[in-house]
């Protein structure tokens, strides 16, 4: 086996994350399968790389050498490929249009909007939970384009050549079982869920963990979080009455589970289209905004405990591209 550019790139995020365990969370890799293709990578490089200790990895001499030249070479690496992939965008129509989302209700108007403004593009997309990782793909030209979300305070970091477009802001409401009492409230405080236990989502390079976890300490109390689970998973917990959880406003209740607003709106996200500034989107950009905006008001008008949310708070709705 030859070394490869990924093979360097793992390296680069094992010392990055400081333990192999951290290090496969980033890399959405489990610890057994990234251990294995480390010791594959040290048998090709001829010696270990890292020590493992039980505080964490700490890199060796070759290690370290290694690594030196893989952060000269990345960099270098990274632009020839988003250089390469701008030119052909520049010298031909898009053959295909590749879309990225973290879990927010534009993804289908986005697709929607691109399908019907470059008809003879095949329009391909996944999802991730961190919206670094898009940003990294649009930034080096593995994507075109994406579906995005932060919260203040926590703006998404700049990307050279990526265009942020917030869509709108909402705020974030509390996730429960049908059968919970606080489920018959109008609407619950972050102090009654304090009382509960709480399924979170992992730490990945999204900061929604951070960002719920501040607005709680504010309210004097930090959560008791347990369970660790996002997308079905964290819906089972739920419904089982198991714990509580925070989603976006414009949550699809599935049988089982209910959404209710927090009282006095202290959690707020933000939804974001981005796509690179030389994209095939750009163009046509201010009608993809327009089209996926239209979209999402009508999410929200067949999100029936944000609608009444909407009529009781008019002026507190996220105007697309605008705060609270």
């Amino acid at each position: 086996m030859d070394l490869e550019v990924r093979h360097l790139r793992v390296v680069c995020a094992i010392d990055e994350a400081g333990s192999l365990t951290r290090a496969a969370a980033a890399l959405r890799m489990t610890q057994p399968g990234l251990s294995a293709q480390l010791r594959r990578i040290e048998a090709m490089l001829g010696g270990a790389l890292f020590d493992r200790r039980q505080a964490g990895s700490a890199p060796t001499p070759l290690g370290e050498l290694v690594l030196g030249r893989a952060r000269a070479i990345l960099p270098d690496i990274d632009g020839l490929l988003a250089d390469t992939a701008r030119n052909a965008r520049r010298l031909s129509p898009p053959s295909q249009v590749r879309i990225g989302s973290v879990g927010a209700p534009l993804l289908g108007h986005l697709i929607l909007a691109v399908k019907e403004l470059l008809p003879d593009a095949r329009v391909t997309s996944r999802c991730q939970y961190s919206p670094t990782f898009l940003l990294d793909d649009l930034a080096a030209g593995r994507l075109e384009a994406a579906v995005l979300g932060d919260h203040p305070d926590q703006e998404l970091p700049p990307r050279e050549g990526v265009v942020l477009h917030p869509v709108a802001t909402e705020p974030v409401f509390a996730l429960l079982s049908a059968a919970h009492p606080l489920a018959a409230q109008q609407e619950v405080s972050l102090a009654q869920l304090m009382d509960e236990d709480w399924a979170v989502p992992r730490p990945d390079g999204d900061r929604t963990h951070e960002y719920w976890s501040s607005a709680c300490a504010a309210a004097g109390r930090r959560p008791h979080a347990p369970y660790e689970a996002e997308g079905r998973q964290l819906i089972e917990i739920i419904r089982a009455g198991l714990a509580v959880s925070l989603c976006q406003a414009t949550f699809v209740e599935a049988p089982g589970v209910t959404v209710r607003p927090l009282a006095g709106n202290p959690l707020w996200y933000r939804h974001v289209l981005a796509w690179h500034d030389d994209s095939p989107l750009a163009a046509c950009g201010t009608e993809i905004l327009r089209q996926v905006t239209t979209g999402y008001r009508a999410t929200c008008a067949a999100s029936p405990t944000y609608a009444r949310w909407r009529q009781r708070h008019p002026h507190q709705a996220g105007p697309p591209g605008g705060g609270p």
